[in-house]
């Protein structure tokens, strides 16, 4: 065959689909379509090789559009003056935010800072706080935290109305990560609306009641369960203010969520914006006025590596990219040394500059929803959130997140789910650069802080069992 034919073959001026099957079949040349061009999500998505443009879709904004996306660094140091230092260096350097993790948090991984009013005002002491976001992780002792930052910013004289909060008061997130509750779900149920009451006075704005789906994630469960727990616990929230008699339409606005991206960039895309859709869906079930969803993204933990720590960056990159792309308001990545420690001060750094180049020199936050009108993303945006809203009513089937957590019934689902990533794994399906793929042949010293990893949290009145994190390299004893 000529150099011709083959470019005649090669080119394609104004294709349509059944020539491009044509061409795709002739290259597989007997090869079944089906297993070398179809794939799947964890849900069982189905994801062509080919999508039309979608000519319907409209874009999905992030709740401030204008601005860029705020770049939040963790500060979970133990230590209240290594994480003082971590807390201004971040600033000077560009970060405008700062997420809270202290210990017991689910998303501390073992770490975190001590539960003192003293290491909160410890670490914020010197921060401009007018100038940048400051999120509390959930954790079991939120709402004493939530307390202690209003306390100190009445003794800085801070007007709570001006600044941009979230206190990270996640009951649901609690329960699954930890396996406890202080109290009863029916106290917890009964109380939460009235010890939430004077913050609606306040006028405080942001994010008091985050939905926060990283412990599910992490744990082991595919998108749409991740999407539809958190709608589950959303809709709880929206329960308790509606029992206490308390309008909806000033609640919603201050409900909050935070998800897992990982390496799938356009998964992950998809997992934002239907995000957005699922809330919006709610509200208008609701009969209130929608609110723009509040979502903050961070990496994922369960795709960080021990072995060849350094391709954990390019897998927070993607993943930070496709938050971005996907209209996250706030983004977290993780160090890539993370798997090993606490992480240093230039793992630290290198999480903080990767967001920043992308977005003072990349500009991904100019184009409002780059991924709107793209066949691939569209429709997977429009699946994901079918499959989530079907989880989200399985849930509600079974009593409400709360109660399904402590029947076990979402625990049984997450583990089903990692058992079939993990088989995938396993069979050689699926690959680990760096793990399981291309091995790296040498150990090197990894270099990280001393800390202790602190107790997981072993008190409370309600129990169910837990869904710790879990890497996926450890799952598949994989890791060295």
């Amino acid at each position: 065959m000529g150099a011709g034919a083959l470019n005649h073959d090669a080119e394609l001026p104004n294709p349509d689909r059944q020539r491009w099957l044509g061409l795709a079949e002739k290259a597989l040349a007997g090869g079944s379509f089906e297993e070398k061009l179809i794939s799947h999500t964890d849900d069982g998505i189905r994801i062509e090789p080919l999508y039309d443009r979608s000519v319907t879709a409209e874009p999905l904004a992030r709740a401030n559009p204008s601005s860029p996306w705020i770049v939040s660094q963790r500060i979970d140091d133990p230590d209240t003056g290594r994480a003082k230092a971590q807390a201004l260096e971040d600033v000077a350097q560009g970060a405008t935010g700062l997420s809270l993790v202290f210990e017991g948090a689910p998303n501390a991984f073992g770490y975190g800072l001590p539960r003192t009013a003293e290491a909160l005002e410890t670490v914020l002491d010197g921060v401009p706080l007018n100038r940048i976001q400051v999120r509390i992780d959930a954790h079991p002792w939120s709402r004493a935290v939530a307390d202690w930052l209003v306390a100190f910013l009445s003794k800085r004289r801070s007007d709570p109305a001006k600044l941009n909060l979230s206190f990270g008061i996640d009951p649901a997130a609690i329960f699954a990560g930890t396996g406890r509750l202080r109290m009863s779900i029916e106290a917890l149920q009964a109380s939460m609306p009235q010890s939430l009451a004077h913050f609606f006075s306040m006028g405080v704005p942001g994010v008091l009641l985050e939905a926060d789906g990283r412990v599910f994630h992490n744990a082991g469960a595919t998108e749409a369960q991740e999407l539809g727990t958190m709608m589950a616990s959303a809709v709880s929230y929206l329960r308790m203010f509606e029992e206490a008699r308390q309008p909806l339409v000033y609640a919603a606005p201050h409900i909050g969520f935070a998800l897992s991206v990982d390496q799938d960039q356009f998964v992950s895309m998809a997992k934002v914006r239907a995000l957005r859709r699922l809330w919006a869906r709610v509200q208008e079930a609701c009969s209130i006025a929608a609110s723009t969803a509040n979502i903050h993204a961070e990496t994922s933990f369960r795709m960080m590596t021990s072995a060849d720590p350094e391709t954990n960056i390019l897998r927070t990159t993607i993943a930070a990219f496709a938050a971005a792309a996907g209209g996250a308001d706030s983004i977290s990545i993780l160090p890539h040394t993370i798997a090993h420690g606490l992480p240093t001060g230039f793992a630290r750094r290198v999480a903080r500059n990767t967001q920043l180049i992308m977005a003072n020199e990349s500009h991904i936050d100019h184009v409002a929803d780059p991924a709107c009108g793209s066949g691939a993303v569209e429709a997977l945006t429009a699946e994901l959130g079918e499959a989530a809203w079907e989880e989200f009513q399985r849930i509600e089937a079974e009593g409400g997140v709360l109660s399904s957590l402590q029947q076990g019934h979402i625990q049984k689902r997450v583990q089903a789910a990692s058992a079939r990533r993990n088989a995938a794994y396993q069979a050689g399906e699926r690959a680990i650069i760096g793990t399981t793929l291309h091995p790296s042949k040498t150990e090197r010293p990894v270099e990280t802080l001393a800390a202790e990893r602190r107790p997981a949290v072993t008190e409370g009145v309600a129990v169910c069992e837990p869904l710790f994190p879990i890497r996926l390299d450890q799952s598949i004893g994989a890791a060295p």
